[in-house]
């Protein structure tokens, strides 16, 4: 007998007060899209009751095709059928050509930071390819719930960068969705696997899907989800895999041209189902069509398949290990490793991440689906259909943020791995007397030099008042939303004069500068504490030559020749030597000035007190 669900007056959403949202996967392979039905998540699916839309965009002179019917045609049509374009948002072309292995398409030079490639209906941005395939799931979704959207989560892989977030944003908005908030893909997980299991303490979402690698350490506490660390690669993922048995049958089949378009495809279709095959075989049967007309047969055992791709597999553990530290939790801490990902369908990935965390991983929910159903109950709580729900997610930002500072050194105001959203803000001040203008550098990496780290912009605050250095106090504000977007704002506390910046990148870090500032940071550790030093030292040199000679100027005539010989000599020195890397030759140097100069500070202070007193008695002050 079925049970009937009983709420008391008031409890219950009323039928039309009920606003419908969806859970969006953006996939670099495939996407899904989710709903809450019942207060249950569930797929929802096209015509043909299929759940998964290949990320697959064709462009021909008859309109755009979307999913499987242009993936069929990936071969025969491979310069206007676009896959895999999820690798390509929030980059520039020169990031573009350094993603490795060849891409079958024809980018256009232009003026401008965001590549383009070219169809035959014209130039598209990989932003306009991802919101063709949005457009069809979300007229998927409306033709399977009967109305409009009211909203949607979309996930994306947690080392996104701010500018592959932006044009991931970007790309929801061209589609006309109204974009709730953007969720990593491994929180998502997380969501749908908590609320199934109930599962408290530390877990971690292994995440290899069909372009990008993500792990995260998350801990899980009465509906918390605390994004303890997350680490991996923006470049890495099935496709790689594809890629290195296509390689291998080429060697195998001595097929020297790999500049045929049409051929690569093939090989790379043929390399997936292999792929495929091996998951529940031991051999694979190859008949691959070349591109003279003949064809070439052979088999690919599954010993021979874990040998290309164990470098691979190896690869991902790299930030597994960076992941943990972070965390500052073990392995053994670990008490569930959560599978995500359609390429952890592979055995051998199964038993490498399990040989690492010393413990089965759990394969128990489909891990093709669980982020999607993750983003839509989500965006079921932000539309308000569950007000009362007490869900809490907190994600962090993968890399320090902060400010350059006089000497080309690095202010952090946000540390990586902070829970987001978050607000920090720091106070600065001038470093010349009268200055009226500060020009703001925000940056993002972990050394401690402005030259090791990335510029995310740059804007001034014009209208302060003039004063002494150091009179002055700007009020800086760093402000990461639920989203991991950036705006920075500057304040000038007497006048209240303000200005600020949104930080929109035009493209983002490659997977090769991420892992190198994070490695770079580590190894660099010690040279970049000491060079920060000698930037600091350097800079103290420089204030106090400044105020020296500033107060030379103004009460020189305090001091005789012999006098002012010995200070003169020593701010030579000390000028001679602050260009140079001596740390305890200049900090020695100031010390040396500051002795020099003492009686005329000294006289230069009774001087001031003695105009300040001049009409006045003791007794007023």
């Amino acid at each position: 007998m079925a049970l009937l669900q009983i709420s008391e007056p008031g409890e219950s959403t009323n039928p039309h007060e009920h606003r419908l949202a969806a859970g969006i996967d953006l996939g670099t392979t495939n996407s899904l899209i989710a709903s809450v039905k019942s207060g249950l998540a569930e797929m929802l699916a096209d015509e043909q009751g299929e759940h998964t839309l290949p990320s697959v965009v064709r462009y021909t002179e008859n309109g755009i095709i979307i999913g499987a019917s242009a993936k069929s045609a990936a071969a025969e049509d491979p310069l206007n059928t676009i896959s895999s374009v999820k690798r390509y948002m929030g980059r520039g072309l020169n990031d573009i050509k350094e993603l490795g292995g060849r891409r079958p398409y024809e980018f256009v030079d232009t003026d401008s930071a965001v590549p383009r490639i070219h169809t035959v209906t014209g130039d598209v941005s990989p932003v306009e390819v991802s919101a063709e395939i949005l457009k069809s799931l979300k007229h998927r979704a409306e033709k399977s719930l009967g109305d409009s959207l009211t909203g949607v989560v979309i996930t994306v892989p947690a080392y996104f960068d701010d500018a592959q977030r932006q044009a991931t944003k970007d790309a929801g908005k061209l589609a006309g969705l109204n974009v709730l908030r953007l969720l990593n893909e491994p929180t998502a997980a997380a969501v749908a696997y908590g609320l199934d299991k109930k599962t408290e303490g530390i877990i971690a979402v292994y995440d290899l899907g069909g372009g990008t690698f993500d792990i995260s350490i998350l801990r899980l506490n009465k509906g918390v989800f605390e994004v303890m660390a997350t680490a991996g690669d923006t470049a890495l993922g099935g496709d790689d895999f594809d890629y290195a048995i296509a390689k291998w049958i080429m060697q195998e089949a001595n097929i020297q041209d790999d500049t045929s378009h049409h051929q690569m495809r093939r090989l790379m279709r043929d390399a997936c189902a292999a792929k495929e095959i091996l998951s529940n075989s031991d051999v694979a049967k190859l008949n691959i069509e070349l591109d003279d007309g003949s064809n070439w047969s052979g088999s690919l055992t599954l010993k021979k398949f874990i040998e290309l791709v164990a470098p691979l597999i190896q690869k991902t553990l790299l930030p597994c290990r960076r992941a943990l530290r972070d965390a500052g939790v073990d392995a053994a801490e670990v008490q569930s490793v959560v599978m995500v990902g359609g390429s952890t369908r592979v055995p051998e990935v199964r038993a490498k991440v399990g040989t690492f965390f010393e413990q089965e991983p759990l394969t128990d929910i489909n891990p093709d689906t669980v982020v999607a159903m993750g983003a839509a109950i989500q965006a079921d709580i932000l539309v308000g259909n569950k007000p009362d729900d007490d869900l809490l997610l907190l994600d962090v930002i993968p890399l320090s943020l902060g400010l350059e500072t006089m000497g080309g050194l690095v202010e952090k105001v946000i540390s990586r791995n902070t829970t987001i959203p978050v607000a920090r803000a720091q106070d600065f001040t001038t470093f010349k007397d009268g200055q009226t203008a500060m020009s703001i550098h925000a940056l993002q990496g972990e050394r401690e030099l402005v030259s090791d780290c990335r510029s995310l912009g740059r804007f001034t605050l014009h209208e302060i008042p003039a004063m002494v250095a150091g009179a002055a106090r700007i009020r800086v504000t760093f402000q990461v939303d639920a989203d991991g977007l950036l705006s920075i704002s500057a304040r000038e506390e007497t006048t209240g004069v303000e200005s600020g910046i949104e930080v929109k990148p035009s493209y983002g870090l490659t997977d090769t500068e991420i892992e190198t500032m994070l490695r770079d940071s580590i190894e660099h550790a010690e040279d970049d504490v000491a060079a920060r030093m000698l930037r600091e030292q350097q800079v103290e040199a420089e204030r106090v030559l400044e105020a020296l000679q500033a107060a030379l100027a103004d009460d020189g005539e305090l001091l005789n020749t012999e006098e002012r010989k010995p200070i003169d000599l020593a701010a030579q020195k000390l000028q001679e030597l602050s260009k140079g890397n001596e740390l305890r030759a200049i900090k020695d140097a100031i010390a040396e000035l500051d002795n020099a100069a003492t009686e005329f500070v000294a006289r230069r202070m009774d001087g001031n007190i003695k105009k300040a007193l001049a009409g006045h008695n003791v007794n007023e002050f």
